[in-house]
């Protein structure tokens, strides 16, 4: 029985009964695993949703109903069953699919979240929009228990509570344990709290009492203070009903039968609700449930053995820096490393398991680790922050008023910068020089390859003046020959790879790498560039600009972040200063949102290939 085959939409879902939507799940599974292992994709988040995702769809009535998945990678299913079934096997390749929601894809996208914790400030903005309006449909926000670690998510919990607008928030759950018995008489108390008789009963009976004269108010007090006895004795959601939500739960989010009860039961409650559901990660797939973080985002796999279907030769930058950072930190004891929720990803794995003393993990919430940073700097330590380029966003105002103003020795080893691919807009790391490169104290610098990055660490390890930005790419880090030099790394200076006569070519970090292909193919049309590895963004060498500046006719910028306030308006900037009379070009991404899709196609599509660089300098100089 294939019941998948008749769903393409929502109504088709709500005609099947029990049974049918028990086989749907399994076959999703199945659906979902085929495509996935092709395409590569979020596995283990995605599977652990699929009851949940169905139980969802049954209960509400999607795009009336608003539904926002926070963080949004496990909202495959929620594609699949909302007209986008045969559309997945493009999924996050480019012009297919995005990994996550997208309001121009369909109306059933309510809203879109590629960072974590963002979901219950969204609901709640639009549940106060739908009353101010008048309206009447119901918002639901399902948020991870990851995603709950971010001051973010509290601020808007506590809103919602305050402001008592109708609202649920579905707290996915998969890692807490609770036992059967308190689960149990959870779910007796939510039938009772849910029950629409319970409230009117409950202000009845405070109405008769305080009619009571002298003693009256005094029982109302003595009851509530008796009910809130028990209830923080029993409740296991107290903390959710202290914020002013009615707490359900935990619910089994395997079973489809109790998650549709329960989440009915929540659509009859007048206000704010929480419904506590827990689930597996990776469901159903036995490498995904035994490797949860490896199959949190993979590339194209075996289905049969779990394994990558390409093996990548090499190291990672994330590895390289790793290694370094815990060789530094075995002989510098005042080194911490500090992550937010990502240990594996940052290439931490061997420094948490070796140095757990001086390894942090705060979780997602950028902005506290950001500020814990300088509080460690404070006092004498040396916290080397690992995140993402594009997590750092989160932390834009900490990094400027409390590390920066103070000049606090803070290191931000960037992570992901430039573009990393198939996680697209919310995901490409290009407007960190941007973003970073007008406050002041701040260092700038990123490295051409391995051998740079690992004196880059050693560089940061020592530097004990202010704090600094080093920002590194994704992916493997090739060290050529060509490129590798005995310059010594000095603060503020750049370094000349190729000595020509004709042109300046100015790079920095991966682009050093993909400029120095383009240089060989401009040799070849007799045209002989001088290719510069900057360094530092931050501050620039303007000397070694100003040698350029009085030598060349064209001076050419190249970067992987947006064009604007990066690297070419820095140089921009330089030459203005050094009146400079001749051309220049500046290279880079467009002032847009970049696309998912592969990064070698997104490097053509965006002209930062070496032959379109190689290209581009030609076409400008005829």
């Amino acid at each position: 029985m294939n019941v998948l085959e008749k769903v393409d939409c929502i109504s088709d879902l709500k005609k099947l009964n029990n049974s049918e939507l028990n086989i749907l799940s399994s076959e999703i599974r199945k659906y979902l695993l085929d495509n996935i292992s092709k395409t590569g994709g979020h596995v283990a988040s995605n599977l652990g949703v699929v009851e949940l995702t169905i139980a969802i769809h049954k209960v509400f009535n999607s795009p009336k109903d608003k539904i926002i998945w926070d963080v949004g990678h496990q909202s495959y299913i929620h594609k699949i069953l909302t007209g986008r079934k045969k559309q997945l096997s493009s999924i996050r390749q480019l012009d297919g699919l995005s990994g996550f929601p997208k309001r121009c894809e369909s109306s059933h996208d309510t809203f879109e979240t590629g960072h974590s914790s963002t979901s219950i400030s969204a609901g709640l903005g639009m549940a106060i929009a739908r009353d101010i309006k008048g309206e009447k449909h119901d918002i639901v926000s399902i948020i991870g228990d990851g995603s709950m670690t971010a001051g973010m998510a509290f601020e808007a919990l506590n809103h919602a509570g305050d402001i008592k607008s109708k609202m649920i928030v579905i707290l996915n759950d998969n890692e807490m344990s609770i036992s059967e018995n308190v689960g149990g008489l959870s779910k007796y108390l939510d039938r009772i709290r849910t029950a629409p008789t319970y409230g009117r009963m409950k202000d009845d009976f405070e109405n008769i009492l305080n009619s009571i004269p002298a003693i009256g108010k005094t029982m109302v007090r003595t009851a509530e203070k008796a009910k809130d006895s028990f209830k923080y004795f029993v409740v296991p959601g107290v903390l959710f009903e202290e914020l002013g939500f009615t707490y359900l739960g935990p619910i089994d989010g395997h079973n489809i039968q109790s998650l549709i009860k329960t989440l009915n039961r929540a659509k009859r409650v007048n206000g704010p609700v929480i419904v506590h559901v827990r689930t597996k990660k990776g469901k159903g797939y036995k490498y995904a449930e035994q490797n949860p973080d490896k199959f949190h985002g993979t590339s194209a796999f075996n289905l049969d053995t779990g394994k990558a279907l390409k093996k990548t030769k090499g190291i990672k930058y994330s590895q390289v820096f790793g290694d370094k950072l815990y060789e530094i930190a075995l002989k510098n004891k005042n080194v911490v490393a500090i992550t937010a929720a990502m240990p594996s990803g940052t290439g931490l794995d061997k420094f948490k398991e070796k140095l757990p003393q001086k390894f942090i993990d705060v979780g997602i919430a950028e902005q506290h680790a950001v500020t814990l940073a300088a509080g460690l700097a404070s006092q004498g330590l040396k916290p080397f922050f690992a995140v993402y380029s594009t997590f750092l966003q989160r932390g834009y105002d900490q990094i400027v008023h409390d590390v920066a103003l103070q000049n606090l020795p803070v290191v931000f080893a960037i992570d992901r910068g430039g573009l990393v691919g198939n996680d697209g807009e919310t995901h490409h790391g290009v407007f960190d020089f941007s973003y970073l490169s007008h406050i002041p104290n701040l260092i700038i610098m990123a490295p051409k390859d391995k051998l740079e990055l690992e004196k880059m660490i050693e560089f940061s390890s020592e530097y004990e003046e202010g704090p600094i930005a080093l920002r590194y790419p994704r992916g493997i880090s090739v060290v050529k020959n060509e490129l590798t030099t005995n310059n010594e790394l000095i603060l503020g200076k750049g370094e000349t790879i190729i000595e020509g006569k004709d042109i300046a070519i100015i790079s920095i970090g991966k682009m050093v790498e993909i400029s120095y292909e383009a240089c060989i193919k401009l040799n070849n049309k007799n045209i002989n560039p001088t290719l510069i590895n900057i360094r530092f963004l931050k501050p620039i060498d303007e000397n070694l600009i100003r040698k350029l500046s009085n030598k060349y006719k064209l001076i050419i910028t190249v970067e992987d972040n947006v064009i604007n306030g990066g690297l070419g308006t820095t140089v921009n900037r330089t030459l203005i200063k050094s009146n400079y009379r001749g051309k220049v070009l500046n290279i880079g991404l467009p002032d847009k949102f970049i696309e998912h899709g592969d990064t070698d196609k997104l490097f053509e599509k965006y002209k930062l290939d070496s032959n379109s660089i190689f290209e581009t300098i030609l076409n400008y100089i005829k």
